[in-house]
This record gives structure tokens, sequence and C-alpha cells, in this order.
């Protein structure tokens, strides 16, 4: 009985993770550039000794969700025009993931689609009903567009995990990347079984005078817009009158 008793308590020691992140805070100020951010971290026995196991690691950085409207553009008489489209009610505003392997060899479909471990396993939920088939056009049309721009990236093989302890992955944020509080989850993974996870947060936020700006176009909308149109219309007769007398 006591043998049994060791054997059940020995299987039933799930790993903890410690994560870390390089820098929780990232300034987007005039000349911003991107950054790179080092997701880093421990593997650990729950009494803090190393695992000293195989175990594959996913680690998920995702941005603040928000609702987003599609549009498709047509081409009509030559002219381009917006025609289908449709409002996602949860879309990541930036998703980057890296892997030790390909996600397909990690876990199977349901366990990638329950955890959104992948581009593919988004969950974009439509507002309203529409045609799958015409979901999934808008979902991928949206993962492709943000792909492009820098604000989507897949990374397989992008962990690396040393002594069976240690694990580290770098992660890029472009120049144009979002605001708002960040989420960086981490998962241990073993025989397609997710056996722990944690998560950490990064804060992207804007500062000095683009913050300012951003805040009086948050708070005084329209005042900003009609700030813009007299700077607009500023800009276009100085432009005409500089090159009027030439």
């Amino acid at each position: 009985m006591a043998v049994l008793v060791w054997v059940v308590l020995c299987a039933a020691r799930d790993p903890i993770l410690v994560p870390e992140v390089s820098q929780h805070e990232v300034a987007l100020q005039q000349g911003f550039t991107g950054t790179e951010l080092l997701l880093f971290g421990a593997i650990l026995t729950p009494e803090g000794s190393r695992a000293a196991q195989d175990y594959d690691i996913v680690i998920v950085l995702k941005g603040p969700t928000q609702s987003i409207v599609l549009r498709e553009k047509q081409k009509v008489a030559g002219i381009w025009i917006n025609a289908d489209s449709t409002e996602l009610r949860s879309a990541p505003s930036y998703y980057a993931i890296a892997s030790t392997r390909p996600i397909k060899d990690i876990v199977d479909d349901k366990t990638a689609a329950i955890y959104e471990l992948g581009l593919k396993w988004l969950q974009l939920s439509p507002i309203g009903a529409i045609d799958p088939k015409e979901q999934t056009r808008f979902a991928n049309g949206l993962v492709d567009l943000n792909r492009r721009i820098g604000l989507y990236r897949e990374e397989e093989g992008g962990v690396k995990v040393s002594e069976q302890v240690l694990y580290q992955a770098r992660i890029g944020l472009p120049s144009r990347v979002p605001i708002g509080t960040y989420t960086a989850e981490t998962f241990a993974i073993s025989k397609g079984r997710v056996v722990a996870s944690a998560s950490s947060q990064v804060e992207v936020r804007k500062l000095g005078l683009e913050r300012a700006v951003a805040t009086f176009a948050e708070d005084y909308g329209f005042a900003y817009g009609l700030l813009a149109v007299f700077v607009s219309v500023g800009m276009g007769w100085l432009a005409g009158r500089l090159f009027a007398m030439r």
C-alpha cells in the first residue's frame, strides 16, 4: 500500500512555471521603430527544484482584444468600393506565439482550440448571423492582413529550453504596435496535455507628445477633429503662399 501511494503521488507531481519578461513596460515615443521582448523562465517541481523532464513550452503574447469591423473592397467600374462587411466581437490587437516545436506535433486540434494555440485557432466570433464560409473568409483575411504588417506572428522553434529547466523566447513588437495591457502566457505541455501554465503582463503606452495628442483625441474627439481640419487648411494655405512667392 505504501509503495502504491508513493507511485500515485509521484505521478501527480505536475511542474510549476516561473515566467519573467525582460521589460514590463514599453514606451512609445517619437522615433520608436519597434522593440524585442525576451520572455524567459524556469520549469520547476512543486518543491522548487529543477523538473529534469522534457516538456514542450508554448508562449503566447496577446494584446488587448477589441471588436472590429471588416470591410471587403471590390472593384466596380474601375473604382474600389466597400462591398461585404462583418463585425468581429473580440479580435486581439496583437498576437504572437512561439513554441519549441510545431503546434501540430505538440497537441491535438481540440487542445489547440481550447487554449488558442496558433493563428488557426483564434476565436474570432462574429456579431450576428453569418454564413460559416463567409466567417472563415473574413477571419482569414484579418489574420493575413495583420501578419503582413507584423501584428500577428508564429514562430515554431522560437522557444529554446536549456538543461530541462530554463526556457527563453524572443518576440518582436513592430513600430505600429497598439497601446494597452499585453498578456504573456506560458504553457508547459507533456504528451499532448497542458500540465502547467503561468502568465505575466506587459504595458505598452505612449509617452511625451504622442501621449498628449492621443489623450486629447480620446477625451475631446470633436475638438481634435476641428483642430485637424484647421491645421490641414492652414498648411495648405501656407504651402500655396510659399509656391506663389517663387
